[in-house]
């Protein structure tokens, strides 16, 4: 015969046992996943994986064309601000108009983009089948035609990779995709337009393009050879596009 303080000692075990194992349900609960995600890198998915591994790099690359007028490697340039600008429009005599010097901008900004990025991009995609091969699955990679598009509000990145992945079953990745928020299309196309008239007029009235795109800044900045320094300000993001044009220049004392 159980006494009753027997039965109640009991009763409060059975309470905390329940309590304990609510507890431990709820720990499982909130932790567990986040264990089993973190336990190791290659746990990842392919795709965040290469996201991961490129997206500093593409940004990088981004950014250093636009500070330098389209170009890693610029040719005719003019240092301002510790940065090679590159001229976009250039004369070296007075009283011509300048020459463009990039017609397809934004084409060319893509491939000097593309090309930075290219040694990364083997690297991230051979150090991830390998993270792979070290979990025990077993790989077949494809290398495949990488592209950078400059696009309304974002630069896409595709790498045309193939990664298959086996272990028990079979998963397959392909098109691989970064997307960088970045106005760099439109900086571009203002840029072109800003050339146009310098080979026509040798200046323009940056005023026009700032009463039309109320979320930009331009800045034109003039040196004394007769350069032009051309700033491109994103109000929204800062991100920047500079460049330079030497175009109708007169002789020194001359002034007009």
């Amino acid at each position: 015969m159980i006494k009753k303080g027997e039965k109640g000692g009991q009763v409060a075990i059975f309470i905390i046992i329940a309590i304990l194992i609510i507890a431990l349900g709820v720990l499982i609960y909130l932790y567990y996943p986040k264990l089993f995600s973190n336990a190791s890198p290659t746990t990842k998915n392919p795709s965040t994986y290469i996201q991961d591994c490129m997206e500093e790099t593409i940004q990088n690359a981004v950014k250093n064309v636009s500070l330098q007028g389209g170009s890693i490697n610029p040719g005719a340039y003019y240092i301002y601000d510790n940065n090679r600008i590159e001229y976009l429009c250039y004369t070296n005599q007075y009283y011509r108009p300048c020459v463009v010097q990039q017609p397809m901008l934004a084409q060319h900004i893509q491939s000097e983009i593309l090309n930075n990025i290219k040694d990364a991009t083997t690297s991230c995609f051979n150090s991830m089948e390998d993270s792979y091969k070290t979990q025990g699955y077993t790989t077949d990679m494809k290398p495949g035609n990488t592209v950078v598009e400059l696009l309304p509000d974002k630069i896409v990145t595709t790498f045309g990779y193939e990664l298959t992945l086996t272990k028990g079953e079979t998963a397959k990745y392909e098109d691989f995709k970064i997307v960088l928020n970045n106005n760099l299309y439109r900086m571009v196309s203002i840029a072109n337009s800003i050339i146009g008239w310098e080979t026509l007029y040798g200046d323009v009235d940056i005023t026009t393009y700032m009463n039309y795109y109320h979320d930009l800044k331009v800045e034109k900045i003039k040196q004394m050879d007769g350069t032009k320094i051309y700033i491109l300000t994103d109000r929204n993001d800062e991100n920047v596009f500079q460049f330079a044009s030497r175009s109708y220049v007169f002789p020194p004392g001359i002034t007009v």
